[in-house]
């Protein structure tokens, strides 16, 4: 099965998606809307976000060295096929998301330890199933 590439799944801690407020969520993602449709929760990295809303994931992948190339992807609820979440351990502080999507294609983001992965899990059930 291929894997979408989204700049999001991180090794390092570091570089893990954590919680931000849906006010600091680039301006841009807001003309990307459909009528109807509402930001419920965001994420970030140091320059890439992950957006949660009522119809969708969005992905947005800044690029290069001065950050002026951006990618965007959408991920629609209705295609997924299934998903899981991994809670953080002890040993392993980052908690993840898994989702297969009907085509075959697989998207992984990795959490801070903070992050309630159990908020995003009950989130997506709520479109999904």
């Amino acid at each position: 099965m291929p894997n979408i590439s989204t700049g999001i799944n991180m090794d390092s801690n570091f570089l893990n998606l954590k919680s931000m407020e849906i006010k600091e969520v680039r301006p841009e993602v807001e003309s990307l809307l459909v009528e109807g449709e509402k930001m419920m929760c965001a994420f970030k990295t140091v320059r890439d976000q992950v957006v949660f809303t009522t119809n969708r994931i969005f992905v947005i992948n800044v690029k290069g060295l001065t950050g002026k190339k951006i990618a965007y992807f959408s991920y629609p609820y209705s295609r997924i096929q299934y998903y899981g979440i991994e809670t953080a351990g002890l040993l392993d502080i980052d908690s993840e998301l898994i989702i297969t999507f009907s085509n075959g294609h697989i998207l992984q983001f990795d959490f801070k330890s903070d992050v309630n992965i159990k908020m995003i899990n009950s989130l997506i059930s709520k479109y999904v199933l």
